[in-house]
């Protein structure tokens, strides 16, 4: 199958409307995937626990090569891959598998107020039954504190659980430091990988992760796949099972594999290493050619989160004095995000928004833009233009933004 042409210039030919920007939210199937996956979803339909017969062989040998391709992907051992549907379903086994795996040590677990709400809501069950959660603020620039973490963890501490890079805004916290000093206080680190792996180098012995969830379709890979990666050695990570029934992935998340969804996870791995310094290089310019246009085209704009320690095709940006919903309604035929995609029918702001200090009608007004493995040079000169243009008209609407310019002047 032939991947779409990715234009290198800032041209207008090839554009199909509506453009797709919400690579954060999942990512379209790339076509080697699919090609993989094919088979596994037609003539080798075997079940990988069939130990009787070839259908069974073949698909348990389709399991273990992708296991095998997620390991080297993220530096771990084929052994310490377990598969799942997704970084949620992983996320929950981490946290409260640990939880119950290490109840008797102590019951308090550390996390920060911009997690995902599969963390985040994971915490919130625990809390009901009897556990402390300690949630770490963030700085402006959507980065923690290490101090802070070194100052919370105690002695009844069981787990930190610290994204890699967060959904909204693309912001990449040091994880190598942080599982630097979970391992100085022996405490194991849960890493919630799924935005950060595809796009940015992650290993999980430089960067002293313990736990890591993943998900397939982050990566140009299906959705409802997914894997997490526990520590075998130096030290061992301890999981209390959530889902019984079998005993299959060693024993630590019982039911029949999904092995079409496996082959492709494992495929989408193998593709993102050899080509992420490749794409990552041509997505970190994409992103700062849309910031570089929308910026000297508009004032009153800012971005959320560092710049230096970011995602490449992330950009999340604030357009003061213009209201969030009407400039989504005005850029319709682009798809982004006003927020994660999980939380995005909230009319609420967004709570990681807030977390790094933006009050509630800046916070409405940003827009995130997820750029992907697909996207062209002329996609991104469309939808910068087609912003500014929207931006500008709402603005002549806005006494709020009327009232800011005669204030500066």
């Amino acid at each position: 199958m032939n991947i779409p042409a990715v234009a290198s210039d800032g041209g207008s030919a090839g554009i199909k409307l509506p453009i797709y920007l919400d690579n954060h939210a999942t990512t379209p199937l790339d076509p080697r995937v699919l090609e993989a996956m094919m088979p596994y979803l037609t003539t080798k339909f075997g079940n990988a626990a069939s130990h009787s017969h070839s259908f069974g062989w073949e698909a348990e040998q389709a399991v273990e090569t992708a296991r095998e391709q997620v390991a080297k992907f993220i530096g771990a051992a084929p052994k310490e891959i377990i598969f799942t549907s997704g970084a949620t379903e992983g996320d929950n086994l981490a946290i409260k598998g640990v939880a119950e795996a290490y109840k008797e040590k102590g019951n308090r677990i550390v996390t920060t107020v911009t997690e995902h709400k599969a963390v985040l809501d994971s915490c919130t069950h625990l809390e009901k039954n009897g556990y402390r959660v300690t949630y770490l603020p963030v700085k402006a620039d959507g980065l923690i504190d290490l101090d802070d973490l070194r100052h919370v963890i105690d002695d009844r501490t069981i787990l930190v659980s610290i994204m890699y890079a967060n959904n909204e805004i693309g912001v990449i916290q040091p994880v190598a430091e942080i599982g630097k000093i979970c391992k100085e206080k022996g405490v194991p680190f849960h890493c919630d990988a799924a935005q950060a792996v595809g796009k940015v180098p992650v290993d999980v012995s430089t960067d002293n992760i313990d736990i890591a969830a993943i998900s397939g379709h982050k990566i140009y890979g299906p959705k409802g796949v997914g894997a997490l990666y526990v520590r075998r050695k130096d030290p061992r990570g301890q999981l209390t099972a959530q889902i019984d029934g079998g005993g299959h992935e060693r024993g630590m998340r019982s039911g029949t594999l999904n092995v079409p969804g496996i082959v492709g996870l494992g495929k989408a791995c193998e593709i993102a290493m050899q080509e992420l310094p490749e794409e990552s290089a041509r997505l970190t310019a994409l992103r700062n050619r849309l910031k570089n246009k929308l910026q000297s085209e508009l004032d009153e704009v800012s971005i959320n989160g560092s710049m230096e320690h970011r995602l490449p095709g992330n950009v999340n940006i604030s357009f003061l004095h213009v209201e969030g919903e009407s400039l989504m309604l005005g850029i319709n035929d682009i798809a982004v995000s006003s927020g994660a995609a999980c939380t995005s029918a909230a009319i609420e702001p967004s709570y990681v928004l807030k977390a790094i200090g933006l009050d509630d009608d800046v916070a409405h007004s940003s827009i995130r833009f997820g750029i992907g493995r697909f996207n062209t040079a002329a996609e991104i000169d469309y939808v910068a233009n087609k912003v500014i243009d929207v931006v500008k008209k709402l603005r002549e609407l806005s006494p709020m933004y009327e009232a800011a310019k005669e204030a500066s002047c």
